[in-house]
């Protein structure tokens, strides 16, 4: 009795698994999931789509564009991020930064995983797809553990992951009240602290920059001394800068975390301090603890949180580890019923996605600061659809990615149901 498949079941397998792998790295970089926030202050000539934001695997990203009609003409599309960060936490709500941490620093790992056990489940021959899967899995692994725990670690990140850091910072003075953006503060220090007063001099600004090891700054920030535009830049003014200027790139988002996280560290004693080393490991749970007291200056509810994170870090870190070893045994043979698992596991997909959407909705709505200026009883925030949080209507709604996601899980589907199919005419034959 045979269990090989035909060709034309084997070639119908592979095209699926290709397209499905394809698939994979489209929806990484594309909009997964929307939600907007709207009211009567937030006119419709203004905002039609509301404040709107945009989740993607590796970050939450700005969904409000540029407007400009008779009513309304901006030179820059709102911040919606930034506006909608701002509108929760009135009532304690934690920036829209500190949800995902971990999904999102571990995304370009976990839909590398899918991949390599996809492209396994379409390789008959034993010792050929063990090879290869082994080959995937260790390329993986040593990516993970030189991004996570690495030197440098972060230039490893794709660019969008490590831009969602830097923006998620805050954008400067664009309220009252709000702190100049970390780099700026750090800059300012290093020119007090060298004698340097008054008028910034790009000479100042570049020595500054060399100084503290930052010299792939120094041509993007050499503009932030007093002049013409009157006052210091903000964050955002200096990204706007380098991207026109076509110097805006990974190095300088790294460069600005860097100057961010050597400012923090800057004011607290000596003893406590730690350097830079530029691992995610060190960046995500300081950009963690960051976002959680951009607003509220409690750190007695914030420690706590930022040290479950750090645990949870380690699992996941691990538990991708033993995964992957597990899915390599699995493939061991192609004739037992755990086999079926790694088509399985990826087709599920869109149901992993929404459970763990909805996990953070339920966390920001039960783990609301004591700090916020309004109290609100804990709530679970719409997951799909319409629904109302005091004067505000809020939406939310799968994007095209989602849609992409959707799409994978069919792929994967419809490979699994093709080898099922050839394996029983093969049994039959």
């Amino acid at each position: 009795m045979s269990t090989t498949l035909s060709p034309k079941h084997k070639n119908a397998v592979r095209i699926l698994v290709g397209v499905a792998v394809l698939l994979l790295g489209l929806i990484y970089v594309s909009p997964t999931w929307w939600v907007a926030l709207k009211a009567p202050n937030y006119p419709a000539e203004a905002f039609p789509d509301g404040v709107r934001i945009h989740f993607h695997m590796n970050g939450v990203f700005n969904g409000c564009e540029l407007k400009k009609n008779r009513e309304v003409e901006e030179d820059e599309a709102l911040d919606c991020v930034h506006e909608m960060d701002a509108i929760n936490h009135f009532v304690g709500m934690y920036p829209i930064a500190s949800g995902g941490v971990l999904e999102k620093a571990f995304s370009p790992f976990l839909l590398s995983m899918l991949a390599v056990m996809l492209i396994g489940f379409a390789i008959g021959r034993q010792y050929l797809r063990l090879g290869i899967m082994a080959l995937g899995f260790a390329a993986i692994a040593a990516w993970m553990y030189m991004t996570f725990y690495g030197s440098g670690g972060i230039a490893y990140q794709p660019q969008s992951y490590i831009s969602s850091l830097v923006t998620s910072l805050g954008q400067g003075k664009e309220e009252e009240g709000e702190p100049l953006s970390p780099i700026i503060e750090k800059l300012q220090a290093d020119l007090e602290a060298s004698g340097a007063g008054g008028r910034r001099t790009t000479k100042e600004l570049q020595g500054s920059l060399e100084k503290s090891g930052q010299t792939s700054l120094s041509e993007a920030i050499a503009r932030l001394h007093k002049g013409s535009g009157g006052g210091e830049k903000t964050l955002k003014s200096i990204l706007e800068e380098a991207k026109s200027s076509g110097q805006a790139g990974k190095a300088l988002y790294v460069a600005i975390l860097k100057g961010a996280y050597e400012a923090d560290q800057s004011k607290i004693p000596n003893d406590k301090q730690q350097v830079w080393n530029g691992s995610v490991n060190q960046i995500v749970y300081w950009h963690y603890a960051k976002a959680l007291g951009r607003w509220f200056n409690n750190p007695e509810e914030i420690k706590p949180l930022v040290k479950l994170m750090k645990i949870a870090g380690v699992v996941v870190f691990w538990g991708i580890m033993a995964a992957m070893l597990a899915m390599l045994i699995i493939a061991w043979n192609n004739r037992w019923p755990l086999f079926w698992l790694l088509a399985i596991i990826p087709a599920l997909l869109p149901v992993f996605f929404i459970i763990e959407y909805a996990g953070w909705l339920w966390w920001y709505g039960h783990s609301m600061n004591s700090m916020g200026a309004f109290s609100l009883k804990a709530f679970m925030p719409t997951v799909f659809g319409q629904g109302k949080v005091a004067q505000f209507t809020t939406l939310s709604y799968p994007h095209y990615g989602y849609g992409l996601i959707v799409l994978f899980s069919v792929v994967s589907i419809l490979a699994l149901l093709i080898r099922r199919k050839g394996l029983k005419e093969a049994e039959a034959g």
